[in-house]
């Protein structure tokens, strides 16, 4: 288990600053909604979703973009910047898509935010063969999943430690993903498997 999920961390919480993250109020183009909130898939790269977050550390603001496949719950890309560009979703997308081996037909899920209706983050999803899938305006129940990781991801982690700097909070949120979340934490949305051992056992 990642050193600290039981332990030191239940004793006491980090107070926590709040900040919005996407913003939707722009007159780019945006995708129709091919999840309709059925988050489930019959297979490994069939559906993934995105969204971004926030952690506050001692310097400032650290925000990081998420790729989950809904097969199995597994975070199959990932980022972290201190800024919230374009760059920091499309550098998560292409992380899954090097994980994966470059799916095509795969339906790419997010909000309306600026960042994932960028020219940039467009022909990244084009180029590779991805289908885009956006929620409608300011509705958290369309990228459910996602709240759902973020959820977690902050009350076992993030609201139980204060980050005197960015690097120390990317290397703490690292761990959780790669060494605990995707390979020793049980999901209740595959049956209370984990989510590397669900798909090798698919």
């Amino acid at each position: 288990m990642l050193r600290g999920v039981c332990g030191r961390w239940a004793s006491g919480r980090c107070r926590q600053k709040f900040k919005v993250t996407t913003d939707s109020n722009h007159s780019k183009p945006v995708a129709p909604d091919l999840i309709e909130q059925d988050f489930h898939a019959e297979a490994a790269n069939q559906k993934w979703t995105s969204d971004i977050t926030y952690v506050w550390t001692d310097e400032g603001w650290l925000y990081l973009a998420v790729v989950m496949d809904l097969y199995s719950r597994a975070i199959v890309g990932w980022s972290m910047n201190r800024r919230m560009t374009q760059k920091l979703v499309c550098n998560a997308l292409t992380m899954a898509l090097f994980r994966r081996h470059f799916p095509k037909g795969t339906i790419i899920h997010s909000d309306r935010g600026s960042q994932y209706c960028s020219k940039r983050y467009q022909r990244l999803i084009k180029n590779n063969g991805l289908r885009c899938s956006m929620g409608r305006r300011t509705n958290c129940y369309d990228n459910a999943a996602m709240e759902s990781f973020f959820h977690t991801l902050k009350v076992e982690l993030v609201h139980r430690e204060r980050y005197a700097t960015r690097r120390m909070a990317t290397s703490r949120i690292f761990e959780y993903i790669e060494t605990y979340y995707n390979r020793q934490r049980k999901n209740s949305a595959i049956g209370y498997k984990i989510p590397a051992q669900f798909e090798k056992a698919a």
